[in-house]
């Protein structure tokens, strides 16, 4: 009698990295996890488009279902390859200026700055991108500094439309950030503990209206922030069923994936250990925790997290993975239709 085939395994709620440019044996076991859903990608995993495309076949077939392989790769200065044909795209406050001076000009550059993003990185293993970023731009963060399109939260959802429209066009899901609002802020969660003094209502009015705007139709996913605002929850909005449950899924309607930021850093260290940082994420209401830059830190989750992915979080971040196939880099660069909004989104020019 034939053996039966294992059921693959569905995704799991923690999202980790691996250290460089190859798969080590440590990592292959660590991935084959049943709580591993996705594997987060750095600067440090990218020498070449060869080698970055061996590497995400690699995690891809690491178990019986793709993991979704993500990445930060937003443009600007945040753009984690930018080598070996990768084309360098604008910060969206670029985006934001040229609004300024037209607007559907600049809904035509996102659109099109969106979908090479999103292709270059779909031809090389790539299943999602941690963009847009939706934080409004008060002029005084210094993590999200001109990563932000605007001001005003009108031409921000406007300008995110666009590029989730170039993102989706190459199969690809957008992913807004940082709920509800991370531009208030002067500090840097990755260092500090940010604190939003504002009420609900003015949070909801600006900052949050893009989410509310925009919705899971256009956004798939959302990354809350690691700020604390104590008016509304004194936990930070990813691990706030005040933010998460009630605010964002009952008030805002949102049903999409619901990501925490990185669990290793500084701002999320209110929670306490690595395990009540994800137990606190997931107990609020997220889908997937991220775990970065720690291996030692993930392998101490991975043997402690006792809980059951719900169905409906399950659900959720296989609707993340792309749902046609894409070309691969030397068939992308024969497209009309690629080539074109490469020069398109060249036109944009720096502030």
């Amino acid at each position: 009698m034939a053996k039966k085939s294992k059921a693959p395994l569905p995704p799991g709620p923690v999202m980790v990295d691996v250290a460089g440019a190859t798969l080590t044996k440590e990592e292959k076991r660590r991935l084959r996890h049943p709580l591993v859903g996705g594997v987060i990608l750095f600067a440090r995993n990218f020498e070449s488009r060869k080698q970055l495309c061996a590497l995400t076949r690699k995690i891809h077939r690491a178990r019986g279902e793709p993991l979704l392989i993500a990445v930060d790769h937003e443009g600007g200065r945040v753009q984690r390859f930018r080598d070996d044909g990768f084309t360098p795209l604008p910060a969206m406050q670029d985006l934001g200026k040229a609004w300024d001076r037209d607007p559907l000009a600049a809904m035509r550059l996102a659109t099109e700055a969106g979908y090479v993003l999103a292709a270059e990185l779909r031809a090389c293993g790539v299943d999602l991108s941690f963009t847009p970023v939706l934080d409004l731009d008060y002029g005084v963060s210094k993590v999200i500094g001109n990563r932000a399109f605007h001001r005003d939260p009108r031409v921000v959802a406007m300008l995110a439309r666009a590029l989730a429209q170039g993102l989706a066009q190459a199969g690809m899901a957008a992913c807004g950030k940082h709920f509800p609002g991370h531009g208030f802020v002067g500090a840097d969660s990755h260092h500090e503990i940010p604190v939003d003094p504002r009420p609900l209502e003015r949070i909801l009015k600006d900052d949050a209206a893009p989410y509310a705007w925009l919705g899971d139709a256009v956004l798939p996913a959302v990354m809350p922030a690691h700020v604390i605002y104590p008016k509304v929850d004194k936990q930070p909005a990813g691990f706030s069923r005040r933010w998460v449950q009630d605010i964002l899924r009952g008030k805002l309607g949102y049903d999409g994936v619901v990501f925490s930021d990185d669990l290793t850093m500084e701002g999320a260290t209110v929670a306490g250990d690595i395990l009540a940082r994800a137990q606190a994420a997931l107990g609020a209401g997220c889908d997937m925790v991220l775990v970065c830059n720690r291996p030692d830190l993930a392998d101490d989750l991975l043997q402690r997290l006792d809980v059951a992915h719900p169905p409906e979080s399950v659900a959720r971040i296989r609707r993340l993975m792309p749902r046609f196939a894409a070309p691969d880099w030397d068939a992308l660069q024969a497209e009309t239709r690629y080539q074109h909004a490469r020069r398109i989104q060249s036109q944009i020019v720096p502030g």
